[in-house]
């Protein structure tokens, strides 16, 4: 109460015949007659009273910087969402697997005619008997006509074989390509990786199939007159529609083939080993790093602090004005006493 209360004075014997008379003064403000002053003086309870009042000043321009600092974070932590918002981060994971999907190789040999095809495992490719004469064909393949994509009149041909699978047994497929005559200075097949051979192989519509896939993937050439190792890593893409597309990464590595034929030939000889290069599929997607919940929680604490601030701000200013109002009446009361 802090002296709040009102103090009923006891009424002075020397002024009982005057009639009664109540006087409302605070304890503190009461006159005692000249031997029994307290311990306490005007001066010095004004002087806890200035003390109290600077004390209370101090807190509030305390509060009020915290407050200019919480509305500083608020400002910088909405700015700082926005920022991560319009920029994205892109993540990268790996995912190991045991088996692939069987991807499909494209070829497109021209003139070119496939000798033979095998799967060899552990890397294990045994020397060639007949090379340059028809051998076994173990693989899946299938053939197919259609139109070039991007001009819509030129007929293409392709030769599709399924790829390898078991990447823990080291699988690859191993094939052998003849072309007799060519007419130009060099000699070149194209081939297409796509992402999976049933799917092709189920599609109702293989030309179009094939289309689409000439149009999103990259060709690549291996030469004549080498062995070219082809190690294929496979890159998942998650767009922010949620489609997913997917493309080949590849490490080429070209070996020189040794012509060990008794009669000179003018044919040319083309050989390719497909291989995956390990067995973690990478997938590719952007994050946006900021989290929604983290910045709201975030605003709830400083707007809290914000008005538990503005809050004793308030019951600080009407602590002061509650003290000068009981300075002002004890000043009045002990100025009406006097006179």
């Amino acid at each position: 109460q802090l002296s709040e209360d009102v103090e009923r004075v006891s009424e002075n014997p020397a002024e009982e015949g005057e009639g009664d008379m109540e006087v409302h003064e605070d304890s503190s403000s009461v006159i005692l007659p000249d031997g029994e002053l307290g311990t306490t003086t005007p001066s010095l309870r004004f002087s806890k009273t200035c003390l109290k009042n600077v004390f209370s000043v101090i807190l509030l321009f305390i509060y009020l910087l915290l407050m200019a600092v919480a509305v500083f974070l608020v400002y910088q932590t909405i700015s700082d969402f926005r920022e991560k918002l319009k920029h994205p981060v892109m993540s990268v994971t790996y995912k190991e697997v045991s088996l692939y999907d069987a991807p499909g190789i494209a070829f497109y040999p021209g003139k070119a005619r496939l000798l033979s095809c095998k799967h060899h495992y552990y890397d294990h490719i045994p020397p060639l008997i007949n090379p340059g004469q028809p051998g076994d064909i173990e693989c899946t393949t299938q053939r197919i006509n259609y139109t070039d994509p991007f001009t819509n009149q030129t007929m293409k041909y392709a030769l599709v074989v399924q790829g390898p699978r078991d990447v823990k047994k080291r699988e690859l497929v191993f094939l052998q390509f003849h072309l007799n005559e060519t007419d130009q200075d060099f000699s070149a097949i194209d081939y297409l990786l796509f992402s999976s051979f049933q799917e092709f192989v189920s599609s109702p519509e293989k030309a179009k199939f094939m289309k689409d896939c000439e149009s999103s993937y990259s060709s690549w050439k291996f030469s004549g007159g080498f062995r070219t190792w082809v190690k294929m890593s496979l890159v998942k893409t998650k767009e922010e529609d949620g489609s997913e597309t997917v493309e080949f990464k590849q490490e080429t590595s070209v070996v020189n083939y040794i012509d060990q034929r008794t009669e000179p030939r003018s044919d040319q000889l083309f050989f390719v080993v497909f291989e995956w290069k390990d067995p973690f599929i990478q997938t590719v997607q952007d994050i946006i790093t900021a989290n929604p919940w983290n910045m709201i929680a975030l605003l709830c604490g400083i707007f809290l602090a914000l008005f538990k601030a503005a809050d004793f701000a308030k019951l600080s200013v009407k602590w002061m004005i509650k003290i000068r109002r009981r300075h002002l009446k004890r000043t009045r009361q002990v100025t009406n006493h006097i006179s």
